[in-house]
Order: structure tokens, then sequence, then C-alpha cells
């Protein structure tokens, strides 16, 4: 089965409208030129918030259901495309998550997939408005296939995506916002760059199947002025289930394009390198403690 997967990688302004209108335009012309699955970057709809601490920016939370899926549930539903997005969920009141809504192509919800993995480091404070999710690793049933659906930090865990893997997704899908903090060294932002596509290409490998990572670009101040901000580094890539690249998008643009996957591949990869097969869960019950001291 050959999935046309279609990937947005843009800036953000600091308007919501204008970010939304945006992408409705480019899901559109991915859709006419065929793509079935269209990802979408990490906290698309607004400048990436989480780079000082301010619970006024918490007001940008909506809830699940709101306007924002009533607003991307269109934009699936016209385009005939399932369609992954990332939203800042408001829960209940002072209760929040970084969130993944998958659409299906009637703009009906498939799914939901809330961060489980928290950062908390210089210019990315999320700890201090994300709640850690809390429905476990579960792929996403669609259309086009079992989506499994991690979000940015996420994509640093290998259990993370083993366990969508043993749960049945059929490709692994990570929306993500990335980028160089401006105090970083050329060649410390050269290790963390490919520290992170290493990583990611690790996990198609590890479990046999393709990886789609989509990255916001372009630079975003840092309002409090504390630092010069961030350069988010786009680079969005697909990934087979060999860790080959069978995309890679520049760092310094944006780009719409489509990628074709064509996901009976893994079941071949997985004859020639069975790692499911050979594993010893009866040795592992230990990776549960935080540390062995």
């Amino acid at each position: 089965m050959i999935l046309k997967v279609g990937i947005i990688q843009q800036s953000c302004s600091e308007v919501k409208a204008e970010n939304r209108a945006r992408i409705a335009d480019k899901a559109a012309e991915l859709a006419r030129k065929g793509a079935q699955l269209i990802v979408l970057q990490e906290l698309h709809d607004t400048h990436y918030f989480c780079q000082h601490e301010n619970i006024d920016l918490c007001s940008l939370a909506e809830p699940i259901p709101g306007e924002a899926t009533a607003f991307y549930s269109k934009v699936a539903a016209d385009n005939g495309i399932v369609l992954v997005t990332s939203l800042f969920e408001r829960r209940a009141p002072g209760l929040y998550h970084n969130t993944a809504v998958v659409f299906e192509t009637d703009g009906s919800i498939a799914g939901k997939y809330r961060k489980m993995h928290i950062p908390d480091d210089p210019a990315y404070y999320e700890k201090f408005y994300f709640t850690p999710g809390d429905m476990g690793f579960n792929p996403i049933h669609t259309s086009v296939g079992k989506l499994g659906v991690l979000v940015c930090w996420d994509q640093w865990y290998p259990e993370a995506a083993r366990m969508m893997a043993l749960a049945g997704a059929e490709i692994l899908i990570y929306p993500t916002a990335i980028g160089w903090e401006s105090s970083d060294e050329k060649a410390e932002k050269a290790r963390q760059h490919e520290a992170w596509v290493t990583v990611q290409r690790g996990h198609a490998i590890a479990n046999g199947l393709p990886v789609v990572a989509v990255n916001r670009v372009g630079f975003e101040k840092d309002p409090t002025g504390l630092t010069e901000g961030i350069q988010f580094w786009g680079s969005s890539f697909v990934a087979g289930p060999q860790g080959e690249f069978l995309y890679k998008a520049p760092d310094d643009k944006e780009v719409c394009d489509i990628i074709d996957i064509d996901l009976t591949r893994s079941e071949h990869v997985r004859r020639w390198w069975p790692f499911l097969r050979d594993r010893r869960i009866d040795a592992y019950s230990e990776l549960t403690l935080r540390y062995r001291d």
C-alpha cells in the first residue's frame, strides 16, 4: 500500500487566524495533488509560547472539541484527508495538555494523543503549561492505517516508539517544535541537529516502521528579552523502516510536499530483521525502574 503523506513545515505568526488560514490553503493544495494524510507541526496555531512562563498565555488553550477542532474538522472534510494536528488543550480550569488530534476524511475526530514526556529546559518551559498525558501509547485507527502519533519530546524516548509499535502502529508520526537557542555554539548546534535526526531514524530501524517528523521553521523572539529567541531548524523528514531517508526538508524555509510511503515494506523488513521476535521480554522487567542503584 502506497500512502501519500503531505507535510507542512512553516513559520508561525502571533495571529492564530493567520496561521490557520495558511495551513488550510496548504492542506487544500496538498489534497489537490493527491495527499491522503497530512501532518502538521507542533502547536501550529500560535507562536511557540513556552519560551517563558506567563499564566496569561494559558488563555490560548481551547477545549476539545471546540473552536480549533471545528476548524480542522472542516479542513479534513473539505479535502477528504486524514489530518494530524497539534493543539493546546484546555481540559479543565488550570489543567492543560499538549494534544495531537487526528481527523478522519469526513471531519470526525478519529482519536487524540496527549504528549507524555514534557520538557523543562531554557526556552522550553513546557512543564509550566502542560500536564503529562494520561492516555498511554495507543495508535489511532484511521482509514489510511494505524497512526502511532507522538509529540516532539516524546521522539527522544525509544520506549514510546516501542510501545506504539507493540500496539500495532503502522507508522510513527512526530509533530515537532525544536530549534537552536541563541547561546549555543555552532558545533553544539550541529550535534543537537544530528542527534535529533539519528534517534528518530533509530526508532524506525528498531521497530521496522516508517517515521514522519514535521518541525516548524523560522525565528521566534523571546518576549522577555532574556535570550535572543529560538531559530527553529525545520529539517522535517520521512524515514523508511530501515531508517533510510525518503525525504529531507531544508532547515531555513517553509515546505509543503508529498512523500510516498510504502506501508507494505515494513512487513518485509521485519522478516529480514526480526527484532520483535528476538526481544527478551522475560528479562526487561527492570525497565520500569527509574534507575538501578
